[in-house]
């Protein structure tokens, strides 16, 4: 391409999607050995001739045989037109070979047939590309990825289609989306932002991209034709104008290459897996509490002009002002698991910092507040024969705790990706459909799954106070994760979303050789944000325990006071709160402690860590 002033972008070749096969023989390979991402519930109902001839096309389609993948491929479809894995196979053997119609069609048919699988959506999305329907291609990546937020795989492959379809300003964005968190093996969305740069004749963000696509893949095969970008653009820089044009060819694949997959045998996968896990118990368990490294005073949200503080709010978020130094803490109460909603200011006792507070300013029950509720449910292999029933009972807690017209909640699943099935809505129809829509497969993302849901709790701009939590549904393994147990608690801490674990650990027919790890993960994910965790202990009280959680919800508080010897001086100040009623104590659930501002920080505010509890 010409990289002149008014140079256009046109040096991507469209039909150099050479990484295709590639990525789809690993991806049907990986479903072999039961680490696939994601699968359709349709897929459990195909008969057993159906399943041979898929598993034979799947294994023809890993060493290449295209003919023989094809012809039992479509015997399986044929047997079973809802298989949509056997689908996906066969449109892949079909862009492998060229036939584009073919696999476009097969991979719509897929689609058609379950629309929550993203891996659907990437593959049309690849036939779409080879077809140069770029801006088809790049709406149905957006959706692959809108189903799987965390997947670099798909936010790259979507980098790539939005540069096909010319859609420069996308491009930048997905990219510095990338960069913003761990994104190892992603580094070549830098290269594609980089030619998105040029597209628009900007030479300087073109060499800022290239310099940062060389800082994270310094040996990558793309590395070579980037440094002699950078020359060519830093001669032009140099050269008298009018510049002469100068050809800069890009010639990147959909993505890097220069990555390969080691596999380690599975028992030693297991043993290193329960190292990790517990390494990341012991690191969050050895801080005291308040020790979040990402919620430090240089948080700086707005302030309310009441200047009261109140967690769990997301107008802009309530916080402590070091001109008011007022505190409001969510808290609530039960009473032998029965939710108590009558209790008075005098009933509560309340400490900050281990003494009374100078001033109560104001009691209150909050059971009206609007409802942001996330569920976050294991579909890993592990739980195959007892999904069905967690399915139901999970369905059963959301349109029972949704009671308010204001109320809404979101449904995640995670193997290996982190899957939005369903996002916010108060339709009782929508959650039970989008629960159903899970099946399990693959490996488990766990701390992954609850940064998102986090960050999604913490992230939506509301315009009343509304209450968060997220309720976690799963073994409290995690195999699969980028993301460490102590930054998804520091995720729910900043956002202030309370989490409450439920554990299918008993629900399992054999038993785990790292449950304890597993049992602490959960109890210390939710003691630390503020929850509870529940072991039901077998499938039968999966459905009294969630009814006990709903209990914990319905029965909401919020205090608000102002401190007594108060100093702004960013420290961590605890908070402890116990309630009594007609003579015995009640179990309390409330966040354990908040940030002071900083001195430093005067006319600044700075988020507290206050507890906020749904009903």
């Amino acid at each position: 391409m010409n990289l002149a002033p008014n140079a256009s972008m046109n040096g991507f070749d469209p039909t150099r999607l050479d990484m295709v096969l590639q990525i789809n023989e690993d991806r049907w390979e990986r479903s072999l050995e039961s680490l696939s991402h994601s699968a359709s519930k349709l897929d459990s109902k195909a008969p057993t001739a159906a399943r041979r001839e898929y598993e034979k096309g799947a294994r023809f389609l890993i060493q290449k045989n295209l003919g023989g993948a094809v012809e039992c491929l479509t015997k399986a479809v044929l047997i079973y037109p809802n298989f949509v894995s056997a689908h996906n196979a066969l449109g892949s053997a079909y862009l492998s070979l060229g036939q584009n119609e073919q696999a476009q069609t097969e991979f719509s048919v897929a689609v058609g047939l379950d629309s929550h699988l993203p891996y659907s959506y990437l593959n049309l999305g690849w036939a779409q590309l080879a077809l140069q329907n770029f801006p088809a291609a790049e709406g149905s990546i957006q959706k692959a990825s809108e189903r799987a937020p965390l997947d670099l795989h798909l936010l790259t492959a979507l980098t790539y289609a939005q540069l096909m379809n010319h859609d420069y300003t996308a491009v930048v964005a997905t990219a510095h989306q990338v960069h913003s968190g761990k994104h190892n093996d992603a580094a070549i969305v830098h290269y594609f932002a980089a030619a998105a740069w040029q597209g628009q004749n900007n030479l300087q963000e073109t060499e800022n991209e290239l310099q940062v696509f060389l800082g994270e893949a310094p040996t990558s095969s793309a590395a070579v034709a980037a440094r002699g970008m950078i020359k060519q653009i830093e001669d032009l820089r140099n050269q008298p104008p009018p510049p002469p044009p100068v050809e800069i060819a890009y010639s990147a694949s959909p993505l890097d290459p220069n990555v390969t997959s080691n596999r380690i045998p599975a028992a030693a996968q297991m043993v290193l897996e329960q190292m990790k896990e517990q390494k990341q118990l012991a690191e969050v368990e050895s801080e005291p509490e308040g020790a979040c490294e990402s919620c430090s005073v240089t948080n700086s949200p707005r302030t309310l002009s009441s200047g009261v503080r109140r967690s769990g709010v997301n107008i802009a978020p309530y916080t402590l002002r070091s001109t008011v130094n007022e505190v409001a803490v969510f808290f609530a109460a039960t009473d032998h698991g029965q939710s108590v909603s009558d209790l008075t200011p005098k009933d509560v006792v309340i400490r900050d910092a281990g003494k009374p507070p100078a001033n109560v300013l104001g009691f209150r029950n909050e059971s009206e507040l609007p409802l942001r509720l996330g569920l976050v449910i294991d579909t890993s292999n592990s739980i195959t024969r007892q999904f069905a029933f967690e399915q139901k009972a999970a369905a059963s807690f959301l349109k029972k705790s949704l009671t308010g017209n204001k109320d809404l909640a979101f449904v995640v699943g995670f193997s290996n990706a982190v899957l939005l099935v369903q996002d916010f809505t108060g339709d009782g129809v929508k959650i039970s459909q989008g629960i159903d829509q899970l099946a399990t497969a693959g490996g488990t993302a766990l701390w992954d799954a609850v940064q998102f849901a986090s960050d999604k709790l913490g992230n939506v701009a509301e315009r009343q106070p509304v209450a968060k939590i997220l309720v976690v549904i799963s073994e409290g393994e995690d195999n699969s994760s980028s993301a460490t147990l102590k930054e998804a608690i520091e995720s729910a801490e900043r956002h202030e979303v309370i989490v409450y674990t439920v554990s299918t650990r008993e629900l399992v027919w054999e038993a785990s050789p790292d449950r304890s790890i597993a049992d602490g993960a959960m109890r210390v994910l939710a003691a630390r944000t503020g929850g509870a965790a529940f072991f039901p202990d077998s499938l039968g009280n999966l459905d009294r325990r969630l009814s006990d959680l709903q209990q914990v919800l319905r029965s909401r508080y919020l205090i608000s006071y102002k401190p007594a010897q108060f100093s702004a001086d960013g420290s961590y100040r605890t908070i402890e709160v116990k309630a009594h009623k007609s003579g015995h104590k009640l179990r309390v659930y409330a966040r354990h402690g908040y940030y002071s501002p900083s001195a430093a920080g005067e006319g600044r505010t700075d988020q507290t860590k206050a507890y906020s509890l749904v009903k």
